[in-house]
């Protein structure tokens, strides 16, 4: 079991961009509080229903071990633990959902599971209690119903819906970002957590135990070598795109950068190291 690193805040690890795009969300009059009133004990209530009746609820003697890798994560990034539900669904995919003041909790399709190895469930896990730690849930909450919502409203309002799904589309893929580092922080290894990229964006549980993580790491570092410039037609592309997360390879790169980086060494060894001051301030972080 890794040690917690105690007194972690989200701010600690947050990417920059996440910083940027939730600053910006939230100096919207009102939003979270508007989406809490209006969703927050529907939506709750709805998916406890559709997990409680169509899922397996982790705990200490239904799947023991996983009920120890959510515990685990929890206790090294400082957040309460959150329930843990596993649902049959041929996607490999795994979803957070929390509104603030109410029990959170977090899905695993049987699908994922079955694709990665224990270490890359428990990065997985530790992604969605990224979420939790980083307060993301009522903004993901909104960018899902947006999603849905848009293809309801009549023709002059798909524009203006179009360009806020665009925003929130926007934001929940820089707090990707943060979420993979939370992952890391976990679990302590950047081959774990580019492995889970990796068979995400290629894999099979046919085809896992063939794929190389170093390849898909040198893959991930190749956007190094692209000019400054083509990087940045790139990266705007992404984010005009209504994509809901990174291109993985993209995020592969940028964990194993952060894995090399002063800031992440610090949190992980804070002493005879500044801590506190060296993660207080988001500029910091911008200059990574």
């Amino acid at each position: 079991m890794k040690s917690p690193l105690f007194g972690l805040r989200a701010d600690d690890f947050r990417h920059p961009l996440d910083f940027e795009a939730t600053r910006a969300l939230k100096q919207i009059p009102g939003l979270a509080v508007l989406i809490r009133s209006l969703l927050g004990e529907v939506g709750e209530k709805f998916f406890y229903l559709e997990n409680i009746a169509a899922s397996v609820l982790v705990g200490p003697n239904q799947l023991p071990d996983l009920h120890e890798m959510v515990q685990d994560a929890a206790r090294v990034l400082e957040v309460e633990a959150p329930q843990l539900y596993v649902q049959q669904n041929p996607n490999p995919n795994a979803y957070t959902f929390a509104m603030r003041g109410r029990q959170p909790f977090v899905v695993l399709h049987t699908s994922l599971i079955d694709l990665l190895e224990p270490d890359e469930v428990k990065a997985t896990i530790a992604h969605e209690l990224g979420h939790l730690k980083c307060e993301h849930g009522v903004y993901l909450t909104l960018a899902n119903l947006l999603m849905l919502a848009a293809e309801q409203l009549p023709v002059w309002g798909q524009p203006i819906a179009a360009n806020f799904q665009s925003q929130m589309m926007e934001w929940v893929r820089c707090a990707e970002f943060s979420c993979d580092r939370a992952a890391l922080l976990a679990i302590q290894d950047p081959k774990v957590v580019a492995s889970v990229l990796m068979k995400l964006s290629g894999g099979s549980p046919k085809l896992s135990a063939r794929l190389n993580v170093d390849a898909f790491i040198d893959q991930a570092r190749a956007y190094d070598r692209i000019d400054e410039t083509e990087i940045g037609e790139m990266l705007k592309q992404m984010q005009t795109d209504l994509l809901s997360h990174p291109v993985p390879v993209l995020r592969a790169r940028e964990i194993d950068r952060w894995s090399r980086s002063r800031e992440y060494q610090r949190l992980l060894n804070p002493e005879g190291s500044c801590y506190s001051e060296g993660s207080k301030s988001a500029g910091k972080w911008r200059n990574w």
